[in-house]
């Protein structure tokens, strides 16, 4: 079932976090990131959603890859019950692909319930303090609605962000699967 985003309020700082990336084991933290914006991203390998977007999730990141944007994937999803999010699989994606971002992997799902993350995909820009500056969708494509993956939403909120402009507060959620909590 599709659920959208819960938009928390824009200037919330980014809560920290240190993942291990699912192609290295390598761990990353929060602080790792000092470029101009953070984009995090909670994404997942088995939603159509994130699948539908995959391919401009690719091209947002080869688009500023020689920006002072820092981007991140973060998937939180059960992997006992969704299989194709384990990280392994997750691995496999992100090279398949091409990912130019690390893909961090949340066992414990602490990281998602910080950022009030409930959907894949699920969209946080923060700016060079780590303070939230846009949290919305990628843009208005769904699958099987016929519109483009272009990522205009979120572009012209990295746009504005990197020049030094002012972001638009109205923003839309972004809408996916919810993520797959561990029951308890």
């Amino acid at each position: 079932m599709a659920v959208t985003s819960t938009m928390i309020a824009l200037g919330t700082p980014a809560p920290d976090f240190s993942l291990p990336d699912v192609a290295s084991g390598a761990a990353v933290s929060l602080s790792d990131f000092t470029g101009d914006g953070l984009l995090v991203m909670f994404i997942c390998n088995h939603c159509p959603y994130v699948r539908h977007l995959q391919q401009g999730l690719v091209d947002l990141s080869r688009d500023y890859e020689d920006s002072s944007l820092d981007m991140v994937g973060i998937a939180s999803n059960d992997p006992a019950m969704y299989p194709d999010d384990a990280p392994e699989r997750l691995a496999e994606t992100a090279n398949r692909l091409g990912y130019r971002f690390p893909l961090l992997f949340d066992e414990t799902q602490d990281v998602a319930r910080a950022y009030s993350a409930v959907c894949t995909p699920d969209f946080f820009l923060f700016d060079r303090d780590h303070l939230l500056v846009y949290r919305g969708q990628f843009d208005s494509s769904r699958p099987g609605n016929g519109l483009p993956v272009s990522g205009d939403d979120l572009r012209a909120a990295i746009d504005a962000l990197l020049a030094g402009r002012p972001i638009d507060s109205e923003q839309r959620p972004s809408m996916g699967c919810s993520i797959k909590w561990r029951e308890s």
